[in-house]
């Protein structure tokens, strides 16, 4: 699963980054503490032209009256995306990209209490996240809404949980993003041993209300 994440990234260097028209109106940079329901950085293709703009991370359906009508959906597991009702649509034709530069999960120790890593790309660039889309309206106030794809972790990546985000690499986004046709199913693989390092990071970002680049320091 990835329920925390952190972003450093400078607008100006994601609409370089995917070659994306930037909005005005992303959210601030950096964020060493991103959590669900915030307004968060996307990338999504229309006839061939990105665009880089802000979403809310917790996918909304269209049938739901108000936003806590059911679960908060922040992830969606590969395995099943193409066959549930919240999520098929998007997975055929809403599909977008979340940049990070890090995100957060939590072991426990013997003793139960949650122990925070942080995890990151070993060669110190972005990670990019499989994600899908979904606008939602209610009494004329629309809201355009996210969640990001998750896989079975595989190998030492697993000790730290059974779950992970979908990364993909730059030869990967046209194929996600439906630039270039159909198959992007096969996309959603766990990341190659090596692609990832971690380490312990202080409980302190165990509080979403937690902010600062001391969040992210070795402990």
């Amino acid at each position: 699963m990835c329920g925390r994440y952190a972003i450093t990234l400078a607008p100006e260097a994601m609409a370089q980054m995917f070659d994306a028209a930037p909005a005005n109106d992303l959210p601030p940079v950096p964020n060493f503490n991103v959590c669900p329901t915030v307004q968060v950085a996307t990338v999504r293709s229309a006839d061939g032209v990105r665009s880089l703009a802000p979403m809310r991370w917790g996918f909304v359906p269209h049938w739901y009256k108000t936003l806590s009508d059911g679960p908060l959906l922040i992830n969606a597991r590969a395995e099943t995306l193409a066959e549930k009702p919240a999520f098929r649509a998007a997975a055929r034709a809403r599909r977008c990209l979340i940049p990070a530069s890090g995100y957060y999960e939590w072991t426990k120790d013997a003793d139960g209490k949650r122990l925070p890593w942080y995890i990151q790309p070993a060669d110190e660039t972005a990670l990019v996240f499989a994600a899908i889309w979904q606008d939602w309206e209610v009494d004329g106030a629309q809201l355009r809404t996210c969640a990001i794809v998750t896989t079975q972790a595989q190998g030492a990546m697993a000790k730290i949980h059974h779950r992970m985000p979908v990364i993909l690499r730059p030869e990967d986004w046209p194929l996600w993003l439906g630039e270039t046709g159909h198959g992007a199913a096969r996309l959603m693989q766990p990341a190659p041993e090596g692609r990832l390092r971690w380490h312990r990071v202080a409980s302190e970002v165990n509080s979403n209300r937690a902010s600062g680049p001391q969040l992210i320091r070795l402990l």
